[in-house]
């Protein structure tokens, strides 16, 4: 690295003694902590297959920086906090990013890829690459289990990326109130299986029971046994779907709009809630099946009834209505399973924590290669949830608590001819967890710690 005088910080005295402060430290890192995502890519293999799914058209014999490293130069710098490619500008000079990215530096190009090439990278993805790295981040949530599992439960759901410039594809969304894109995104518990932009002049549902198809094909040539429960708000409720879901042994619990009709078959449960309220002005609620049909739907269903009175100063009147093909308990399903998606509502956030929205390409394929990565990162820091931190403090943390308290470690690192030393700092607080989740992801396979 590069040693340079630079001038001093003008910070005031203490104690009668000069503060003298400036950034000529030489190799030290304030990363040291993100050592744990290369720990998890090497468990997963990730960059490794994605790298494998994106062709390289330069010329081998003048290649300075291999696609690999580029690649986890760019997930691993997501991970950590760079949304920005001109972070990379003093990053390539960071002795542990080299070591993070496997750099095979020489005397001649020591450094890392600078922000132009990393450009170029982004900006040479074809369409049909972006599918193949959907597929590979399939593929690795398959590879995560030990054991096939005998259920998935999906969680289904779309938000909106907001943008300002003229990219290919923005549409004026009035729901929204802006330009924007409308992702999809599809999990599993915390694990992600699918980040897939769209432009947002079509409605929450498009595109997804062409995907669903995909997905359901692979999940089931991996495992033939298991079951697929799928779960998503009245925006992904279309007969097709249903009907899709129907023919193939998928169990549903999508939201259903309100309209008259489902208010009036409501009617009774949400007047008895309402007598119920006046008594004592405590909120109540109850749950009650239903048979339904839109005008749109090509047969009757079930649907799940919550008529709810919301207790306060003002009594409210909040009927909830979900169309399942799964029998049981109303109150049970309504609960205990179709609420369970409120968690999906974290993990889109935790996209945005991850810069999934920093979609300013000028090109919509290039849009959908930066959200892929964003979502490769996500993949390495939730391995690292559910492994390194699994009982821990942090075991439901999010994403950028991860960071906060795990990757920004300040630390000396020393390269010789045999040995890489990363001496971490003495007074880091969280110095016991983070051996802990070392020696986890280490083990990880040894030990057989299997996904959540």
């Amino acid at each position: 690295m590069t040693q340079c005088s630079t001038p001093p910080l003008p910070f005031t005295n203490t104690r009668r003694r000069e503060i003298h402060a400036d950034f000529s430290g030489g190799d030290i890192t304030s990363d040291a902590g993100t050592l744990v995502l290369r720990e998890a890519d090497h468990n997963l293999g990730l960059i490794a297959a994605l790298d494998r799914v994106i062709p390289d058209p330069r010329h081998p014999g003048l290649i300075v920086h291999p696609q690999a490293t580029l690649l986890a130069q760019r997930i691993f710098g997501i991970a950590a906090g760079y949304e920005d490619l001109n972070d990379h500008q003093r990053l390539r000079d960071d002795p542990l990013w080299q070591i993070l990215t496997d750099h095979p530096g020489t005397d001649k190009h020591p450094q890392l890829a600078s922000p132009p090439t990393l450009c170029r990278l982004e900006n040479r993805i074809s369409r049909r690459t972006t599918m193949n790295m959907a597929a590979v981040v399939v593929d690795t949530f398959i590879a995560s289990f030990a054991v096939p599992p005998q259920h998935l439960m999906l969680d289904l759901d779309a938000t909106d990326f907001e943008i300002h410039g003229h990219q290919e594809r923005r549409f004026f969304h009035g729901y929204y109130d802006s330009y924007c894109f409308l992702p999809l995104y599809i999990f599993c518990g915390s694990q992600l299986l699918v980040a897939y932009l769209r432009p947002s002049d079509g409605d929450a549902s498009l595109h997804v029971r062409a995907i669903l198809r995909l997905l359901v094909a692979r999940l089931r040539a991996a495992w033939p046994a298991v079951k697929i429960t799928i779960r998503g708000d009245s925006g992904f409720c279309r007969w097709k779907l249903m009907h899709w879901c129907d023919r193939n042994d998928i169990r549903y619990f999508l939201g259903l709009k309100r309209n008259p009709v489902l208010e009036r078959k409501a009617e009774v449960l949400s007047r008895m809630v309402e007598d119920y309220n006046r008594t004592d002005g405590r909120s109540y609620r109850t749950y009650e099946w239903c048979h339904y049909r839109a005008g749109t739907w090509d047969r009757e269903r079930r649907v799940i009834i919550k008529a709810e009175c919301l207790g306060g100063i003002t009594p409210k009147s909040n009927p909830r209505f979900v169309v399942t093909n799964v029998p049981g308990d109303a109150q049970e399903l309504y609960e205990q399973v179709y609420c369970g998606r409120g968690e999906m509502e974290n993990r889109i956030k935790e996209q945005g924590q991850l810069f999934a929205d920093r979609t300013s390409c000028r090109v919509f394929v290039a849009n959908q290669f930066r959200v892929l990565l964003a979502a490769a990162a996500y993949v390495l820091v939730d391995h690292v949830r559910r492994v390194g931190l699994s009982g821990s403090e942090l075991a439901n943390a999010e994403v950028r608590t991860i960071r906060l308290r795990l990757f920004k470690i300040g630390a000396w690192v020393q390269k010789t001819v045999r040995r890489i030393v990363v001496k971490m700092s003495s007074s880091y607080v969280w110095q016991e967890l983070y051996e802990r989740v070392v020696e986890r992801l280490t083990n990880w396979r040894v030990r057989g710690i299997l996904s959540g």
